[in-house]
C-alpha cells in the first residue's frame, strides 16, 4: 500500500509541471484575440444569429476546462450568458478524442421571446439545409459534444409576460442527449422555493415535486410520433395534495387560495419542445380546502345587485373540474358553499386572462328573507374579476324590490333571468 501512495504522489509530481505547461501554452493560444474572433464567428454560423463573446480563458482548477465570458446571442430581446464552462471528458482525451463531460452555465438571462426567436431561425435553417450524410470520424458520432451533464447556476427566464424566474438546474444526459436525471430548484420569482426532481427510464418519466407546501407526483411517455409535423407526443398523469393554490399563480394578486387536491390526466402533440405550453391539453378534478376567492364579494354581489367591487368570499367546501386547451382554461361544474352562501357554475379564462363566464349564487332565508338562487355574469380579468347580474336578473331584480321589499329582490332576478332566457329561445337571440 506505501508503494502504491509513493509511486501515486510521484506520478502526480511528474505530471504538475506538465499540465502547467500545457496549459500555459493552451491559454496563450486560446486567449488571443483572433482565436476570439474566430469562435464568435463559428457560434454566429451555427446559430444562424450574430453572437458576441468577451473573452475565452483556461483554467486549471478545480477542473481543467474552457470558459467563455460575456456571451450575448443577439436576438431581440438578446440571450446573454455571463460565464460558460466547458469540461472535457478525461477517458475520452486518453483515448484520443476530444468529448464533453460537463457544461456550466452561470448568470443566464433567457427571456422567452428571445429563445422563441432562435428557435425560430434554427428551425428555418433546419428545412432549408441539404441533407447530408455525417460520417464518423475515429469511432466518434455526432453526439460526442452532447454533454453528459449540464449545469445550470443561477440562471434567470423571463416570461413573454415580462415575469422572472431565477432557479439552478442540474441535469445528467444519455449519449443522445435525452435527459436521465433533472433536478430543479427555483431561486425567485414564480413558484419559489419549490424543488422539482425529473427521471427518466427509457420513455417514461416520473416527477417528484415539493411546491406550495404540498407535493405533485407524476408519470409520463414522452417519444416521438410519426406523423408529419407532430415530433413530440407526451401523456401523463399528476397527482397534486395539500399545494396551496396561490403559490401557483401566475397573476400578480391570486384570484383563490387554499389548499388543492387534484387528479389530472394531460397529452399534448407539438412539433417542437418551443410549441409545447400551446399544445397542452389537460383535465383535473380538484377540491380546494379553507377556499378564499380574492376580488368579489358573492353575498353582497347580490344584495346590491352586482354593484359591488372588491371583497372576498371564503368557502367550507370548493370542487370542480379544469380542462386547459393550449393557454386557454375553462372551469366547470364549479361548486362552493358556505354557512348562508352555495354558488355554483362555470367560467372560462381566455390565452389573454379575461375572465367570462356564469354564476348561480344562493342565498339562505335569513340573508334574502328565501332560498333563491341569483345568477351573476362572471368578468373582468384575472387581475380583478367582476360580477354582474344578467339583464333579465337585473329587470327582474328592480321589479321584484318594488312589488316586495326584500325577498322579491332575489326572487325577481331569479325570474327575470328565467325569463329573459326563455325569451332568447323563442325569438333566436
Amino acid at each position: 500500500m506505501n508503494r502504491l501512495i509513493k509511486f501515486t504522489l510521484l506520478t502526480a509530481m511528474l505530471l504538475m509541471p506538465l499540465l502547467a505547461a500545457g496549459g500555459w501554452t493552451l491559454q496563450h493560444w486560446i486567449g488571443t484575440e483572433d482565436f476570439r474572433k474566430r469562435a464568435e464567428s463559428e457560434v454566429s454560423v451555427a446559430l444562424g444569429v450574430a453572437a458576441r463573446i468577451d473573452r475565452i480563458d483556461v483554467v486549471v482548477w478545480p477542473l481543467p476546462a474552457v470558459v467563455l465570458g460575456g456571451i450575448k446571442i443577439q436576438t431581440d430581446p438578446a440571450l446573454t450568458l455571463e460565464r460558460l464552462e466547458l469540461r472535457p471528458s478525461w477517458s475520452g482525451l486518453l483515448l484520443g478524442r476530444l468529448e464533453l463531460a460537463t457544461v456550466l452555465v452561470h448568470g443566464a438571462m433567457l427571456p422567452q421571446a428571445g429563445i422563441d426567436a432562435l428557435l425560430v431561425v434554427l428551425a428555418k435553417r433546419r428545412l432549408s439545409a441539404p441533407t447530408a450524410h455525417e460520417p464518423e470520424v475515429a469511432g466518434n458520432t455526432k453526439f460526442q459534444y452532447i454533454p453528459r451533464r449540464t449545469v445550470l447556476d443561477n440562471m434567470t427566464w423571463v416570461s413573454t409576460k415580462g415575469a422572472s424566474t431565477v432557479l439552478d438546474a442540474n441535469a445528467y444526459l444519455d449519449e443522445r442527449g435525452m435527459p436521465e436525471e433533472v433536478s430543479i430548484k427555483v431561486l425567485k420569482g414564480r413558484w419559489h422555493g419549490a424543488v422539482a426532481d425529473l427521471k427518466r427510464r427509457g420513455n417514461d418519466w416520473t416527477l417528484l415535486a415539493k411546491v406550495g407546501g404540498g407535493t405533485v407526483k407524476g408519470a409520463f411517455q414522452l417519444q416521438e410520433v410519426p406523423q408529419l409535423g407532430a415530433a413530440f407526443s407526451l401523456d401523463g398523469q399528476l397527482q397534486t395534495t395539500a399545494v396551496e393554490v396561490a403559490a401557483l399563480s401566475t397573476a400578480p394578486q391570486a384570484v383563490l387560495s387554499g389548499r388543492l387536491d387534484a387528479d389530472t390526466t394531460l397529452s399534448v402533440r407539438a412539433a417542437s419542445i418551443g410549441a409545447l405550453a400551446d399544445g397542452f391539453q389537460t383535465h383535473s378534478k380538484f377540491t380546494v380546502g379553507q377556499a378564499v376567492l380574492h376580488g368579489v364579494d358573492l353575498a353582497k354581489a347580490v344584495k346590491t345587485l352586482g354593484l359591488s367591487r372588491g371583497g372576498e368570499t371564503s368557502f367550507d367546501t370548493f370542487l370542480g373540474q379544469v380542462i386547459t386547451r393550449g393557454r386557454a382554461v375553462q372551469f366547470t361544474n364549479l361548486a362552493a358553499s358556505s354557512g348562508v352562501l352555495s354558488a355554483n357554475g362555470n367560467v372560462t379564462v381566455s390565452p389573454t386572462g379575461a375572465l367570462s363566464g356564469r354564476v348561480n349564487v344562493d342565498l339562505a332565508a335569513a340573508t334574502l328573507g328565501g332560498a333563491v338562487g341569483v345568477p351573476l355574469l362572471v368578468g373582468g380579468t384575472l387581475d380583478a374579476p367582476e360580477v354582474t347580474l344578467t339583464r333579465g336578473a337585473l329587470i327582474g331584480a328592480a321589479i321584484g324590490t318594488a312589488v316586495m321589499p326584500g325577498v322579491g329582490t332575489g326572487v325577481g332576478a331569479s325570474m327575470g333571468d328565467k325569463v329573459g332566457h326563455g325569451l332568447k329561445k323563442l325569438f333566436g337571440k
